[in-house]
């Protein structure tokens, strides 16, 4: 095993169930980055990661390991977000995503889709 493919496995996950408590009305979107860099001492919140690696890449690794693993909960794609990519919000990349972006950094939390 590679460690991409570890980095992947492990990552992934945590910025889809991120993505699922936004989605779900749980917290927002700044809400889960700050609670994962106080609370678990992140260097950045998990939207944020998403937002700066490209809402493409996320949708397409999770969306792959989805089909390999269908009945496996942490795989689950989150709507938000293939409306995201539908939408050209690919984030770091593009601009916008969960936040709006000026080159490498993020300037505020994106209007909502």
């Amino acid at each position: 095993i590679n460690a991409e493919y570890m980095g992947n496995r492990l990552l992934v996950p945590y910025l889809g169930q991120a993505l699922l408590l936004v989605e779900r009305g749980v917290s927002s979107i700044a809400d889960v980055d700050v609670a994962m860099r106080l609370g678990a001492g992140m260097p950045m919140g998990p939207l944020t990661l998403a937002d700066y690696v490209g809402l493409d890449t996320c949708l397409s690794i999770l969306q792959g390991w989805n089909s390999r693993f269908p009945d496996e909960p942490a795989y689950e794609v989150p709507k938000s977000l293939e409306a995201m990519v539908k939408a050209g919000r690919l984030g770091r990349k593009s601009g916008m995503g969960f936040y709006n972006w000026k080159g490498d950094k993020p300037t505020g939390v994106a209007e909502a889709l």
